[in-house]
């Protein structure tokens, strides 16, 4: 029995899938597979239920399995944490979650510094949303997430990263393209291209819009920010997004920042990872430069 399998099983189970499984645990899905039919010859029962139809479905004697498994798991990641502590050097794999606005804009020099720094270190990124990055982050298949404040969970640890400026984005040909500053209350009914309701992000922009008492005509709602930044390009609506995010944009010339007039406005990042999980030395390191950066 190697503990690669029970690791196997345990991300199958939390993950539902068994592509997404493979790809953690870079393995083919037929690997996979061929894991669970030697754990279920071994113990002679069935632990997945394959005829619900419902994806990964454990049977009585998989919940039995899946719970000592995971505490197995977190046992033997605190051991090997513990073990690699006692160690100078700082090698292994660290695998980090985070929305496509700070993956893409706010991370990378991070990134980059943290490798030069320990070149013996591997640095997983990958984009998702909040909700889905703080559940990865609970069932330990991400050692870190940075996402944007509030959280929509309370299992997780969120230690404040960086506050980003909000701006007014809009196209050249807008009419406020021409303004340094503009008020809020000068947005009412302006037809706007906002995040989806449950991006944190995006209860940021509604709170400060309700705050001032302006009413906005929302056109479009998308889950990304490139998506958002394509669509005010093409003159469908203006926003609100972090400063940095458009900046490459705004230096090109096909979008414009406006300042808000009631500033300053930011939205907060944080870095979270599960409530109570012993961190992996490169995870720690990682964590300790980014919280050096703040």
């Amino acid at each position: 029995m190697h503990i690669e399998t029970l690791k196997t099983f345990r991300d199958l189970v939390e993950t539902g899938s068994f592509s997404k499984t493979a790809q953690l645990n870079l393995v083919s899905q037929s690997a996979v597979s061929q894991q669970l039919k030697m754990l279920e010859q071994r113990y002679d029962c069935q632990l997945l239920d394959r005829g619900s139809g419902r994806g990964v479905t454990l049977t009585d004697a998989g919940r039995a399995f899946y719970s000592e498994c995971r505490l197995l798991l977190e046992r033997f990641a605190s051991l090997e944490s513990s073990v690699r502590a006692q160690s100078t050097t700082i090698a292994g794999v660290v695998r980090v979650a985070t929305v496509y606005s700070v993956g893409l804009h706010a991370l990378p020099p991070y990134v980059t510094r943290f490798m030069a720094m320990h070149p013996q270190v591997t640095v997983h990124v990958e984009y998702s949303r909040t909700n889905r990055i703080c559940d990865d982050c609970v069932h330990g298949t991400v050692d870190l997430g940075i996402v944007a404040l509030p959280l929509p969970k309370a299992s997780v640890t969120a230690t404040e990263w960086r506050d980003e400026d909000l701006v007014i984005v809009c196209s050249p040909a807008h009419r406020l393209a021409a303004r340094r500053r503009v008020s809020l209350r000068q947005l009412a009914g302006e037809p706007f291209v906002a995040f989806e309701r449950d991006i944190p992000t995006r209860k940021t922009v509604d709170r400060l819009l309700r705050a001032h008492g302006v009413p906005v005509n929302r056109v479009m709602e998308f889950d990304n920010i490139e998506t958002i930044k394509r669509c005010v390009i093409v003159g469908n609506g203006i926003s609100i997004l972090p400063q940095v995010t458009i900046a490459n944009e705004v230096k090109s010339g096909v979008l414009v920042s406006v300042a808000i007039a009631e500033g300053p406005c930011r939205r907060r990042l944080a870095i979270i990872h599960r409530r109570g999980r012993i961190l992996s030395g490169p995870a720690r390191e990682l964590l300790r430069l980014l919280q050096a950066s703040s």
